[in-house]
């Protein structure tokens, strides 16, 4: 019996809250928009775009063959070699100074990204850059200077580039749409948890129902509003009424002891 009022109980205050969030749907509706407003703007001129490049490296070099499953067993763990070399202090370095950047190791390896597609045995750099012709030009060199390193650690043939980095149009980063999404639902997430809160903190009551269900007491009598009136005013025009009374039960009574 217990469980069953706990229950009920339960259901009633996901009532109240559904309630209350459908009386505001028109605050919530007013976040979301001017949520999606603001992150819109924030990301189109507060936020720097990022363009991409990438560029490919064969992993099996002509050392190696594919006629039997050992070389192309081989040539899959040689990816994580050559994962590891890409972004080696020595192959990042010679970009570094090929291009004459001005970037320390840690900045620029912060902007690049090895990639191995699956089932493939090739590896793909990317680069991410203010400059979509700069992050290009860095995709480019890290292809040379890593196939270079391999050689050079591995004692082995140079590896194939496969395909050259070249100038990305659109930016990759930030997204607009992903954004104005994001700042739309999170503005009106935080209106509906502000609306909940204050309907839980709100200890007032309200209705018959909230003396019955907070109190444990059964209502006796209820005072009816006119429709439109307000509680305050309604008190007001009691008052009023009560002094009018008053003052007509004085005027009887000093026209009565006159006569």
């Amino acid at each position: 019996m217990e469980e069953q009022l706990r229950d009920d109980e339960i259901e009633i205050d996901l009532l109240e809250i559904f309630h209350a969030l459908w009386r505001k749907a028109w605050l919530i509706i007013l976040c979301l928009i001017g949520g999606a407003v603001i992150a819109g703007a924030a990301t189109k001129f507060l936020m720097v775009p990022q363009y991409t490049s990438s560029s490919m490296i064969y992993i099996l070099t002509k050392t190696t063959s594919v006629t039997s499953l050992a070389d192309i067993q081989m040539g899959t763990q040689l990816t994580v070699d050559f994962e590891t070399l890409a972004t080696s202090r020595p192959v990042v370095t010679a970009v570094i100074d090929e291009l004459n950047l001005d970037a320390t190791y840690e900045e620029l390896v912060g902007t690049i990204t090895i990639n191995n597609p699956a089932d493939t045995r090739i590896l793909k750099i990317s680069v991410e850059n203010p400059d979509p012709e700069l992050a290009k030009d860095i995709a480019n060199a890290m292809a040379d200077a890593t196939a270079d390193r391999v050689a050079e650690v591995m004692s082995t043939d140079k590896p194939s580039i496969v395909e050259d980095a070249v100038v990305s149009e659109n930016p990759s980063s930030p997204s607009l749409k992903k954004n104005i999404a994001i700042g739309g639902l999170l503005a009106a997430f935080l209106a509906a948890a502000v609306i909940i809160v204050m309907l839980l903190l709100d200890d007032t009551l309200k209705t018959e129902e909230d003396i019955k269900k907070y109190l444990e007491l059964n209502t006796l009598a209820m005072i009816p509003l006119e429709e439109g009136e307000s509680a305050v005013k309604k008190q007001h025009m009691e008052k009023s009424g009560h002094e009018k009374k008053k003052k007509r039960r004085k005027s009887g009574a000093s026209q009565t002891h006159k006569k």
